[in-house]
């Protein structure tokens, strides 16, 4: 009997000595990457590895591991980026994986399933079922996702700066500075906000890998030098509005003056407030004339600029205030060629980003119907809003048409009756648009099902509410009021007491650039700390992302409105 308790005893000692193994660091080794390459919790690591359980391990260091048994090559894999309203159960139907593989490849699943996070899935399967939503920032192996755990906004499509490969810390401590993590921050908030990438982040802070903790201090590598402020607890904010007064031209004053009332409205207010504000307003002429306004602005004393309308004279601007680095507000020029000024902030929202909402919005009612789009297929944005579709929907049958007058009905193959299609508007031309509205609602009374879409709102939608509905339509709008708001009646109520009237669109898109703006403000010219707060104003949505590190904020919000049968 007790020969038989030794002879177990040893065969016990034998299978434990077998079970485990050693891993000796190599540079670039974290306790997370370790961990998952041997099948373990990074805490089982560390218990297996007393010595080391704070974490810090240096190149040399050997650890004890459980031995891998021998698996077949794991599949390769790469990571998607989560969609408002995907869920766990979702994804394995969408993408063909069982919850117990999802699991595997993505154990933090559920700290990780907010949108613009990264899910790890086998290539393979988003190769085939991903539709739209394509493989990013591509990984081998499971043991390689810590440097891939989340990923730029959903709704953008702009480039974050994930394309530039990591570098190591730098010798020189003056380049990096240190962020104490907050409630309710993100890997994705914290990159976006410093313009780098993962990889830089979890180079510079390996703990990452066990996930993002309140109160973590984070190495973080310098944004390019900001605007600092030099002068007094004033804030003084230059507006530089086209009326033309200089140049004889009066093309845009009109638009200029209702810009002007509205942004008055937010100066004051702000005022009431407590914020010290000294305000210069400038006439910044016409396109041809505008060089001639930069005299009056001294970039010495100068904290934040919002102005000119125009592209041009937006580049102008940022090449006159050179190294200052002066937060310029860009109220309506959007253009690639602004994206690498990262003082830059533009505020309207790009056509890009209504496409590929456009998009999804298709693809969650599509059931093999025709689609037209109504707009210019010369146009960029409708050549782009093509290819999203034929990327996001399976096997569509796509027509670009001039004219909403060339819509027509589809005819069901079993029965040789009418079938309803989807159309879409890609032309914001106001007469264009009350075609479209006039089609819809003929269409509508013919066959009932009609989808109708459009990236952006003609004011023969609020004409025709009723009607449409019956079309389903779903359209985009960079501006709504509502209405029922208390914030929205205060505003309304005070605009209409100063000025006797309704705000015009150009005063309430005024209030709402200058309140937003001036609401991110410190007494110090701080503005970027927190550009990335998302804020509704009056009637605008502001959600800024940097297009690309280093580079310019981006608006990137707007109003989704349904109507609803």
């Amino acid at each position: 009997m007790i020969k038989r308790f030794f002879v177990l005893s040893g065969l016990c000692f034998f299978l434990s000595i077998n079970a485990q193994k050693t891993h000796t660091v190599v540079k670039g080794d974290t306790p997370y990457n370790i961990s998952k390459k041997y099948g373990i919790t990074v805490d089982e690591l560390l218990k297996m590895n007393p010595k080391f359980k704070d974490g810090k391990i240096a190149i040399g260091s050997v650890l004890t591991v459980k031995a891998s048994p021998a698996t077949p090559a794991a599949p390769k894999t790469a990571a998607i980026v989560i969609q408002p309203k995907q869920t766990i159960y979702g994804i394995t139907k969408q993408f063909h994986i069982s919850e117990a593989d999802l699991r595997k490849l993505n154990p933090d699943l559920e700290a990780h399933m907010k949108i613009g996070d990264q899910i790890i899935l086998p290539s393979e399967n988003i190769k085939k079922y991903g539709g739209a939503q394509q493989a990013v920032t591509p990984v081998t192996t499971p043991a390689e996702t810590q440097n891939t755990s989340v990923a730029s906004g959903n709704k953008t499509k702009v480039d974050s700066g994930n394309e530039r490969s990591s570098r190591n810390t730098a010798s020189n401590e003056d380049e990096y500075v240190t962020y104490t993590v907050e409630a309710g921050d993100t890997v994705f908030s914290i990159v976006n906000k410093y313009g780098i990438t993962i990889d830089e982040l979890l180079a510079l802070n390996p703990d990452l890998a066990r996930g993002l903790k309140a109160g973590m201090i984070l190495k973080i590598r310098k944004l390019d030098p900001a605007y600092v402020k030099k002068n007094g607890d004033a804030l003084n904010v230059v507006l530089m509005l086209p009326f033309g007064y200089s140049s004889n031209e009066a093309q845009y004053r009109s638009m200029a003056l209702d810009f002007l009332t509205g942004a008055k409205l937010a100066i004051e207010r702000n005022a009431r407030n407590g914020q010290k504000l000294d305000v210069k307003v400038v006439d910044s002429g016409n396109e041809a004339s505008f060089k001639n306004s930069l005299t009056q602005i001294n970039t010495n004393n100068t904290d934040l600029i919002i102005g000119p309308f125009f592209k041009s004279n937006v580049i102008d601007l940022l090449e006159f205030t050179g190294n200052q680095k002066i937060p310029v507000v860009a109220p309506f020029a959007n253009s690639p060629e602004l994206y690498n000024f990262s003082n830059l902030i533009i505020v309207e929202t790009n056509d890009r980003s209504y496409a590929d909402k456009i998009a999804d919005e298709v693809k969650a009612v599509y059931s093999n119907q025709k689609i037209y789009i109504v707009g210019d297929s010369k146009k960029e944005t409708v050549a782009y809003l093509r290819s999203v579709l034929e990327k996001t929907v399976k096997n569509p049958v796509i027509s670009v048409v001039n004219s909403a007058a060339d819509i027509q009905l589809d005819k069901n193959m079993m029965t040789g009756q009418s079938a309803p299609v989807i159309a879409i508007l890609a032309n914001e031309n106001d007469a264009v648009g009350e075609a479209f509205s006039s089609k819809m609602i003929a269409l509508s009374k013919e066959v009932s099902g009609m989808r109708a879409f459009s990236m952006y709102a003609v004011p023969s939608f609020d004409k025709n509410v009723d009607e449409l509905s019956q079309a389903n339509l779903v359209y985009l709008m960079d501006r709504k009021i509502n209405t029922d708001g208390n914030f929205e009646k205060e505003i309304i109520a005070a605009y209409k007491a100063k000025y006797c009237k309704t705000p015009p669109k150009y005063a309430v898109i005024g209030f709402d650039v200058v309140n937003d703006m001036l609401s991110r403000e410190n007494k110090k010219g701080e503005i970027f700390r927190q550009i990335t707060k998302v804020q509704t104003q009056l009637a605008t949505k502001f959600e800024f992302v940097r297009s690309k590190a280093n580079g310019a904020y981006v608006n990137t919000g707007y109003r989704v409105i349904r109507l609803v049968p």
